[in-house]
Parts: C-alpha cells; sequence; structure tokens
C-alpha cells in the first residue's frame, strides 16, 4: 500500500509542469519528461549529440529494455522499460540493483612519488590510508575550486582513481599538465588511463549477502571505503564497498570481456534487478551526495559546499594542496564563507534547479542546485546555495516555483539516512 500511494504521489509531482520536451530519440513524451525533471544531469542539447560512447554492457542493457539517452558523450539508460524510475528507486532501498556505471574514467598512478602527487592535487591523506583503503575526495584549483569529486583507492604499487564522466578529459588533462612539469624536475610518476575495465554499481541492503553467495566469501572484515581485488567465477575484480546512493554496496571493476557475463552472474539472483540513472540520481539526492556541474564546480569552494570534511586533518594544518591558501582561510576564519550549501524540506510542486531561493521578507538569498520528490520520504526536497546566515538547520526560507511562492524549511542533510558498512557482525 506504501509504495502505491508512492506512486500515485509521484506522478502527480511529475505531471505538475506543463512544459513538455520534444520527441527526440524514440522516446515517448513522459519518458522525457522524467528525464528532465527527474534526472539533474539532463541536458537538453546532448540529445543530438552524434557518436555516442558505449560501455561494454550496453548492448545487453538495451536488450534489457534500457531507455537510452546520451549522458557526457555516452549512451546510458535513465530507467528500464518494465520498472521505471520510482519502482528502481525503491528496489535499490529495499534489495539489490546493478547501475552500469561504465562511463566514469578510471585511472592509474605509479611511480614512488605517486602519493605526495596525488596530494598535492587532492585534499585526501594518502600517505596516511593503510594499503587497501579508499576515500572519497576533491581535486582543486589554484584558487580553492573544486575541479571534480573522486575515489581514491590505495593499492602496494599503485593509486587507482575514478572520476566523474562530464569532467574525464578536464581531470586527465589537469592532471597530465601537473604531472609533466614535476617528471621535468625529477619526479617518478606514470599515468595509466584503465581503458579495459567496466565498472559496475551494485547497490542495496542485500548486495553483500549476495556476493557472499556467489563467491562463496566471507565479507565481514570488507568494510566501508575499503578496497581489494577479489575472484569470483574466475572473474578478477576491483571491488570498492561504498557508493553513491546512501546504500550498503560496492563498486566493482570488471575487465571488458567478463563484464556482461559477471553481470548476468549478478542477475541471476531474483533479488537482482538493473536500474537507470534516473534511480541514481533520485537516490543521490536523498543521501545529500553532490552532482559535479550542479552542486559542485570550479566556482566552489569545499567549505562553501559543506565538504570541509573530506579534508584530512593533516591537510588542514600542513596544506600543501592546489588552493589550500583559499580553502584553509575559509576554514579558519567562516566570515570569509559568503554562500553554504543547503537541503531543504518544499511544500508545494517540487523545486528543481536554477529555483530562486528567499527569506521569508522575499528578498533573494539563494538559487537550488537540485530537487525533486523523495519517494522514501514522500516529501520534495532540495539542496541549494543560500547566503551565509541562511543555512542554519530549521530556518524558514521560501523557494519560487513557476512564480509561486512556496515555503521551505532548512535541514540537516543527508535527508535519508545512510546505511554503510561499517563492521557489525549482521550485515
Amino acid at each position: 500500500m506504501k509504495k502505491i500511494l508512492l506512486k500515485i504521489w509521484w506522478t502527480v509531482n511529475l505531471q505538475s509542469s506543463k512544459k513538455t520536451p520534444p520527441r527526440t530519440l524514440n522516446l515517448s513524451l513522459n519518458e522525457l519528461a522524467i528525464i528532465k525533471r527527474n534526472y539533474a544531469a539532463y541536458e537538453e542539447k546532448n540529445l543530438i549529440l552524434p557518436n555516442l560512447k558505449r560501455t561494454p554492457v550496453h548492448d545487453f542493457v538495451v536488450q534489457q529494455g534500457g531507455k537510452m539517452v546520451p549522458f557526457a558523450g555516452w549512451s546510458m539508460p535513465v530507467h528500464f522499460a518494465n520498472t521505471g524510475v520510482l519502482a528502481e528507486h525503491l528496489h535499490t532501498r529495499d534489495s539489490a540493483s546493478l547501475f552500469d556505471v561504465s562511463h566514469m574514467q578510471q585511472l592509474k598512478i605509479l611511480g614512488k612519488d605517486r602519493i605526495k602527487f596525488l596530494e598535492l592535487l587532492t585534499v585526501a591523506d594518502i600517505e596516511e590510508m593503510p594499503f587497501g583503503a579508499a576515500t572519497l575526495s576533491l581535486f582543486t584549483n589554484e584558487n580553492g575550486g573544486i575541479v571534480d569529486d573522486m575515489i581514491v583507492s590505495k593499492h602496494a604499487d599503485h593509486l587507482h582513481v575514478v572520476t566523474n564522466a562530464s569532467c574525464a578529459e578536464k581531470v586527465l588533462k589537469h592532471i597530465r599538465n601537473q604531472m609533466y612539469k614535476l617528471q621535468s624536475r625529477g619526479w617518478f610518476l606514470n599515468l595509466e588511463v584503465i581503458k579495459d575495465y567496466a565498472l559496475l554499481a551494485f547497490q542495496g541492503p542485500k548486495t553483500a549477502e549476495i556476493l557472499r553467495k556467489l563467491g562463496d566469501k566471507d565479507l565481514r572484515d570488507f568494510k566501508f571505503m575499503t578496497t581489494r581485488y577479489i575472484n569470483i567465477k574466475k572473474i578478477e575484480l576491483h571491488m570498492t564497498r561504498g557508493g553513491y546512493t546512501g546504500e550498503d554496496g560496492f563498486e566493482i571493476g570488471v575487465s571488458h570481456l567478463a563484464a556482461t557475463r559477471f553481470t548476468k552472474l549478478l542477475l541471476g539472483y531474483p533479488s537482482v534487478q538493473l536500474a537507470g540513472l534516473g534511480a541514481r540520481d533520485s537516490l543521490r539526492l536523498e543521501a545529500g551526495l553532490c552532482l559535479y556541474g550542479h552542486d559542485i564546480d570550479e566556482t566552489t569552494t569545499p567549505i562553501e559546499a559543506g565538504l570541509s570534511w573530506t579534508i584530512a586533518k593533516r591537510r588542514k594544518v600542513e596544506g600543501g594542496f592546489l588552493g589550500d591558501e583559499h580553502i584553509l582561510k575559509q576554514l579558519n576564519d567562516k566570515s570569509l564563507v559568503k554562500k553554504r550549501r543547503i537541503g531543504l524540506i518544499v511544500e508545494g510542486a517540487p523545486a528543481r534547479e536554477n529555483a530562486e531561493i528567499y527569506n521569508e521578507e522575499e528578498q533573494l538569498v539563494g538559487k537550488v542546485t537540485s530537487g525533486g520528490p523523495s519517494p522514501t520520504l514522500g516529501k520534495n526536497i532540495a539542496m541549494g546555495y543560500v547566503r551565509t546566515g541562511y543555512n542554519t538547520n530549521g530556518t524558514p526560507l521560501k523557494v519560487k516555483v513557476r512564480e509561486r511562492m512556496q515555503k521551505a524549511t532548512v535541514v540537516k542533510m543527508p535527508f535519508v539516512k545512510p546505511k554503510y558498512y561499517r563492521g557489525d557482525e549482521t550485515a
């Protein structure tokens, strides 16, 4: 009954806008509406991009009913014909979903100076990370802005880095420019772009149980934000426990040749379903996680974005990364921080990206960067930036949606409590 009511509520919210995108790519008007209104990374101009790249499991995904749309130069499934965004979202929260995220860029940084090199470009303390650990970090620029967010895993002979597809070329150029400078000074460094591995995000509360059955592996010591190479059914995998949904899960690197086979092995369990970018976006919004190019960019510092926790303790003292002067000044002097990322519960229609945020006197104080219905909460949620002083939890604000002022309240993020596995015996 709960799911039926949520579906009715979700549908009403989807149909609240009269604006209809054009019919393209053989998608129905309703499907395009779902993409535009519920997938924050949707860009209408991408619909006409030629020569889209395809992931190793692309053809299989299409066979399974994937509704493909262009994203960051790739043909990607926004949802599947027999499920849809809402069902895929709820299934991930209840069971296990498999997302093809092979469009994301995977890199290896090698050479004896690899750790101090990556510490120059990011806010992470890689030196103190044990082998087999992973962390979310940020590439920063000279002005303290965020070039991209990324996951770095530390192995004995290399660092494994995953960056966003939309930033792939920019990040690669950024790394290479810095690397060439330091190589000319005698640093021992090498960069390898991993082109022969797919990347699958296996997310949901039943994922560990399924992997244990499939691989006959004890995963109780495989904790959140740890990483390892593991062999399952004679398939070599690079696995990091974590993900973008707020649920327990695994980011799995698998060779191109074995990617479809491994996907089929996981789908052999009735509790596993394929899911697309639409559900991935609504899940990450509930988890209060940023989407690059929308919630964070090169004009936003980690402090403004509420990501100061990504700056390792030693780095907060020593600095030593690009833009450290600007970032550490903001960290130590809050009067220098002019805007803050916030979470909002919005009454009425959903507040989408670029909706204006006002104070109670109806003075403009900020803008929404991501927003939409929360299937888990049955409420409309959003995140955005406001002038410092309007970011305290409980602050009443207003959001303009279709020229109407709607009440909104600042709330602490994440909107939905995360369920990451940190080592308890029941997981």
